[in-house]
């Protein structure tokens, strides 16, 4: 690993693809941090990159030299009287956490969100993962719900957390 002064955020790029595809694939595999066991077949995910890159998606990679090692991402709602919000999805290689590098790519990602008319951003996070909900506090997200046994892993129940964020700029 290298220090995370040398881990790039950047807007995702077809290049990034398979590189994104392994990184998913092995946060998922965790069974812990995503509601998917394991990363859609590689095709799929190449065509999601590409129709991503393509609307100029709020979504970026985290590179360790040309290593995707983490991504976030926001994509809006499309019916008409929800479009105005997006949901959030991100992750980062075990190797890389607690290191700012989640962190830079949430900021990275709502600040683009945020170009794109999206002025409320949801979440939903495992009710235990203290790291990613403290994350989410400290950048604005509030609590807005508890979803009992929302996720199973294994035959378990985990609860999980709705929250939401705001855009600071829009009033009532």
């Amino acid at each position: 690993m290298t220090p995370r002064s040398h881990v790039s955020i950047v807007p995702i790029a077809s290049a990034h693809a398979d590189g994104f595809h392994a990184c998913l694939d092995a946060v998922a595999r965790e069974k812990r941090y995503l509601a998917q066991l394991q990363a859609p077949p590689i095709e799929t995910v190449r065509g999601f990159v590409r129709d991503s890159v393509a609307a100029d998606a709020a979504q970026f990679v985290a590179l360790d030299g040309v290593q995707v090692v983490g991504w976030a991402d926001v994509f809006a709602a499309w019916p008409e009287a929800t479009a105005h919000c997006g949901t959030l999805g991100m992750g980062v290689l075990a190797g890389y956490r607690r290191r700012g590098i989640g962190r830079r790519l949430l900021e990275a990602c709502l600040a683009k969100a945020g170009t794109k008319g999206l002025t409320r951003v949801e979440l939903h996070v495992r009710a235990d993962n203290d790291a990613a909900v403290a994350l989410y506090l400290a950048l604005g997200f509030e609590h807005e719900a508890i979803l009992p046994r929302a996720m199973r892993f294994d035959g378990v129940y985990h609860d999980a957390l709705q929250m939401r964020r705001l855009h600071p700029a829009i009033s009532a």
